[in-house]
């Protein structure tokens, strides 16, 4: 059997170690395969790659492999977010696409995943049917063609991704409330795919933009490309060296967003993520289902609350949000890691697009972030979450699982608790409208524990009221 395993979002793997030529194209022939026998492989491929170490040679072996299947392939020809990718598949009625990234994984990492004709994360099934046609594939059962011969037959065609997608958000983005904006903002975007974009979005507007990290670095400057608190100190130190009124971020293949104020300080995404969708309704006039993950903030239930609609809850991974997209036409889908996409747009998550519909938000509204937090808190309350990771060993873990399946207390704190889901993990909710998660990690001998409360002061109480009773 190969050593390939799929996770939550495509497979990834050390470069030279797992993430060989011979096992990515492994994979690209496992998806052949599975494109012939979904009756898409007419339709072609698309196949982009992030900026990692040999991201556009990988990206040419699965080209070559694909015509040697007899299928059509668009190639990138820089590297390409995976929004945007995910988007090209819509633009040219593709059968699918194939992106080579590891997103925001460490720098030795690459990865390959597979992006259905509906533009959005591989469902749990898809992603199995791959699984079962790589089980006993061996390397000469690979038909591949060069790049060359590939190019020579027609085969594999060149493709230009981001003018497509830049004149799709154009028409997104209600740009009369952007040409308001004379703000002062400071992009990183981690030396990752998303370089160039903000750049067009806001191009011709009163908006001052200046760049950091915007050359391609395969070590990432030593880090890793994820726009956490912690990877946006630099940003956070750039917003106030330059006094800008805010920083934006995103991950290597920009697929999800990170945020400073003017402050300095860091802006979760379980905190812009109400913002957002409260300015959605209030001055875009949108309606719809909202979509969030088990494991992010209630403050997007109170804001879809008071406008009467319904809120989809799904298990943790994008891919769950994406089918709320398309099933419900959900007004915004998000999720607590910073992954987010809106109706009408393709339902994959997209940092590019969330980072711009702050600028709007904030050239339209003419306040700082700081002073739309407060609004919302005091439309809604306030709400504090935190993620929590704890490391155990494989025996421990295994007794908190087994623990968890029964785990039903009466009181966390001094809380009563409401009710109990098991949609992904256990959740609790308590009687004051704070919740508890515990998720055990699927891969590492570690447990998740989220929370979210009234206060700060409430959320330490909750974390280790929890961890003594689970033993942790």
């Amino acid at each position: 059997m190969n050593r390939i395993e799929f996770g939550t979002d495509g497979w990834r793997a050390v470069i030279a170690k797992e993430f060989t030529f011979a096992n990515v194209c492994l994979v690209a022939q496992a998806i052949a395969s599975f494109l012939k026998e979904s009756g898409l492989s007419g339709q072609g491929v698309v196949i982009g790659y992030d900026s990692r170490f040999l991201s556009e040679q990988f990206a040419a072996a699965v080209a070559g492999v694909m015509a040697g299947n007899n299928i059509n392939s668009w190639l990138t020809v820089d590297a390409t977010p995976t929004p945007v990718t995910a988007f090209a598949i819509k633009a040219l009625d593709a059968g699918g696409a194939v992106m080579i990234t590891a997103s925001h994984n460490p720098p030795e990492y690459n990865g390959i995943k597979f992006i259905p004709e509906y533009a959005g994360p591989a469902t749990p099934e898809i992603t199995e049917a791959i699984e079962k046609n790589l089980e006993n594939l061996q390397v000469e059962e690979v038909c591949s063609l060069s790049e060359d011969a590939g190019r020579e037959c027609g085969l594999i065609r060149d493709l230009d991704a981001k003018p497509l997608y830049l004149a799709h958000l154009q028409k997104m983005l209600n740009y009369r409330f952007i040409h308001r904006g004379s703000m002062k903002i400071v992009l990183d975007p981690m030396w990752g795919a998303g370089r160039g974009y903000l750049e067009e979005i806001i191009k011709g507007t009163k908006i001052e933009l200046d760049v950091i990290h915007n050359y391609r670095d395969v070590l990432f400057g030593g880090s890793l490309p994820e726009p956490n608190e912690k990877g946006l100190v630099p940003l956070k130190e750039a917003v106030l060296e330059k006094e800008a009124d805010l920083g934006l971020a995103l991950d290597g293949d920009a697929d999800r967003f990170g945020v400073i104020d003017s402050n300095g300080e860091y802006m979760s995404p379980n905190e812009m993520l109400p913002l957002i969708l409260y300015y959605l309704m209030e001055d875009r006039n949108w309606r719809g289902a909202v979509a969030r993950t088990v494991a992010t903030t209630h403050m997007l239930d109170r804001v879809a609350d008071e406008y009467g609609l319904p809120v989809m809850e799904t298990a943790v991974g994008f891919k769950y949000i994406a089918q709320s997209l398309i099933n419900h036409r959900s007004v915004l889908g998000g999720e607590e890691s910073g992954g987010m996409s809106v109706q009408g747009h393709v339902p994959e998550k997209d940092g590019i697009l969330a980072i711009a519909l702050i600028v709007e938000m904030l050239a339209c509204r003419r306040k700082s972030l700081r002073e739309l937090k407060e609004e919302l808190n005091r439309e809604f309350g306030c709400l504090v979450s935190a993620r929590l990771d704890l490391k155990c060993d494989h025996k421990k873990k295994e007794e908190v699982i087994n623990l968890l399946r029964a785990w039903s207390p009466e009181m966390i704190s001094d809380r009563k608790v409401s009710n109990r889901l098991t949609i992904d993990g256990v959740k609790l909710l308590l009687d004051d409208g704070s919740w508890v998660l515990v998720r055990p990690s699927g891969t590492e001998p570690v447990f998740r524990i989220y929370v979210e409360a009234n206060s700060s002061e409430q959320l330490g109480m909750l974390q280790n009221s929890v961890r003594q009773l689970l033993g942790l």
